[in-house]
């Protein structure tokens, strides 16, 4: 197994399609709703998941206390209606107790459709700021054209960053709806086209919003992992077509131009796809990359009978290709499909393909200095088998943010830190961690620690 590898999945909350399924209206239906939650939770950190992406943001309506944007009316029944206590926060919270990153992510460009849009009434962002939206075969959009949609995006972004302790922004749907030459934006074109192509001209739009946030993020909390979920196709490549969809004609979005500009540290291709659809795409990701972190996203809701019955074996062959060729993990579309077990993939990841931790990649690129290495571990066990680990705290660089801990055991010394398999913990953000195994039989002999910081660089170990 790797030690270094992104195992994700999309958390989607628009229709409750995989939370909540709770309105959140008293005290018992506000626990039974955060109950859903930390259940999918406990069922990834089993599964040895490590990066959560939580929708966040859906059309024009949010899961978090907002200026700009009502409540999603998912939460409570009622559009804008509190449910009680702050959905966002929380599920941060309970992914790192879990020592999974939480990424919010962001559904930017789609508004919905004129239903929704009118049952937001006067909160809704067409009602609100009209300039920078426009309506287009019965839905409502942003207008990329409009210089100031990336502002509003920007806004939005800037209350999540300040507000919670996410780990990353993750941007869904930043593109034009698809193979849509007609799209209503010539008056914009014509004022600020300045000689492109409209193809051109909407690329660079698309571009200039990623780039925008891109910056701004950095300039908030450099740490903060920036990623979309591109069209799961870049272009034709040189040996098989993409059939007219993909990313940089059919919805205006030059990914490999961002990852080569660097102006993005992941990406999630929705690589809902099979065959030579899935494995040609994905190296072509691999070899634009400039360094950053393509992790390819799996259809997995192919496996349901209903969707698509794939057969389990093309999902364990695209996961394994992914690590043989680099890509720097997978994320799974959507959560539910892993909850319910579909054909046996929750078994499988856990019997064979996600059997021992792993730790995110690091981001070199943002900064790579590793903490000093904690001193003085001292292990101390109780006559009921009760294990106690203390280490003087570590330092870093990055004077925002104190070092987080990794715990490895093992019953031969040195311990392996390479080896995937000693994690204990991860992300321990107390100097003092206390680690109590279940079963007799689990107990290590050996431990040791590192310090790692929220780019990813770990420290020397104290043994």
């Amino acid at each position: 197994m790797p030690k270094h590898e992104v195992r994700a999945a999309w958390i989607t909350a628009v229709y409750g399609l995989d939370w909540p399924k709770t309105r959140a209206t008293n005290a018992e239906s506000i626990r039974r709703q955060k109950a859903e939650i930390i259940d999918i939770l406990d069922k990834l950190k089993m599964a040895n998941f490590n990066t959560v992406l939580f929708q966040t943001r859906t059309r024009g309506d949010v899961i978090y206390k907002s200026v700009y944007e009502p409540y999603n009316s998912i939460l409570t029944g009622k559009v804008g209606g509190n449910p009680g206590y702050d959905p966002l926060a929380f599920v941060v919270e309970e992914c790192h107790k879990r020592g999974m990153e939480c990424h919010a992510w962001i559904v930017a460009i789609p508004l919905g459709n004129r239903t929704h849009v009118n049952s937001l009434g006067s909160n809704s962002v067409t009602k609100k700021r009209p300039n920078i939206t426009i309506a287009y075969k019965r839905e409502y959009f942003l207008n990329p054209g409009h210089p100031d949609t990336k502002k509003y995006l920007m806004d939005i972004t800037r209350e999540i960053v300040q507000n919670y302790d996410v780990d990353g922004v993750h941007y869904d749907y930043l593109r034009y709806p698809e193979n849509a030459p007609q799209f209503p934006d010539r008056n914009e074109f014509r004022k600020y086209g300045n000689g492109r192509d409209i193809d051109q001209w909407r690329r660079d739009n698309i571009t200039e919003i990623v780039r925008y946030i891109y910056n701004g993020v950095k300039a908030l909390k450099p740490w903060v992992k920036v990623s979309t979920s591109p069209v799961g196709k870049y272009d034709d490549t040189t040996r098989y077509p993409s059939r007219g969809w993909n990313a940089y004609n059919a919805v205006k979005q030059d990914v490999v131009g961002w990852m080569g500009e660097g102006i993005q540290d992941q990406i999630y291709p929705m690589m809902y796809f099979k065959g030579n659809n899935f494995y040609p795409f994905a190296l072509d990701w691999k070899e634009q990359s400039n360094g950053r972190q393509v992790i390819p996203g799996l259809g997995i809701y192919f496996l349901d009978p209903k969707e698509g019955d794939w057969d389990i074996s093309e999902i364990k062959r695209q996961i394994l290709f992914s690590r043989s060729n680099g890509l720097l993990g997978q994320a799974h579309y959507r959560v539910k499909y892993l909850m319910d077990n579909v054909q046996g993939l929750y078994d499988l990841l856990i019997d064979e393909l996600y059997t021992t931790p792993a730790l995110p990649p690091a981001s070199p690129w943002l900064d790579n200095v590793a903490p000093t290495a904690p001193r003085n571990l001292e292990v101390k066990t109780d006559s009921e088998g009760y294990t106690t680990l203390r280490w003087e705290v570590a330092t870093d660089n990055d004077k925002q943010n104190a070092p987080m801990y990794v715990v490895y055991g093992s019953n031969t010394f040195p311990v392996d830190t390479s080896n995937p398999a000693n994690i204990i913990a991860q992300r321990v953000q107390t100097t003092e961690y206390t680690y109590t195994p279940i079963f007799p039989w689990n107990r290590k002999t050996y431990f040791a620690v590192t310090a790692i910081d929220r780019y990813g660089n770990e420290s020397e170990a104290t043994q």
